[in-house]
């Protein structure tokens, strides 16, 4: 999804639509509407597959997802306010490291996200790298 979004931003970018004008721009759409989008997810059916994932040590994990998912939300608010888009890219970075313990609980313990299993470790990782160099690119 994000890189489908991205391409289609900077299409509609390279039309003369100025929001979308750079690739950095464009980037930052993509992660907000992807963050937007997973956001939604701790507030629908599968926030009790979400918490599942949440590591022993949180008593209540459906409120950890349903503040994450609300972080998410303030996340991809504030990548789309180019004002607040460094602030909004750490914030993210931070929330993507302290969420990976429930991607390796989640592979660990071959849980389902979604219906389907849960993203191999090693997958996760390279995509959670990924998302975290994007988020710093395209908000400096």
């Amino acid at each position: 999804m994000l890189f489908g979004l991205w391409l289609i931003f900077r299409a509609i970018g390279a039309l003369g639509v100025p929001p979308f004008a750079t690739w950095h721009d464009a980037a930052r759409y993509a992660l907000a509407a992807m963050f937007f989008f997973t956001a939604i997810t701790h507030f629908t059916r599968m926030k009790h597959e979400h918490a599942r994932m949440v590591p022993k040590v949180f008593a209540y994990p459906l409120v950890v997802i349903y503040i994450t998912g609300v972080l998410e939300f303030l996340g991809a608010a504030g990548l789309l306010a180019p004002r607040f888009a460094a602030l909004a890219g750490v914030c993210l970075i931070v929330l993507l490291v302290a969420m990976f313990p429930a991607n390796i609980k989640a592979a660990r313990e071959h849980l389902t996200v979604g219906g389907r299993p849960a993203t191999r470790l090693w997958l996760r990782l390279l995509m959670q790298i990924l998302f975290i160099g994007l988020l710093w690119w395209s908000t400096r």
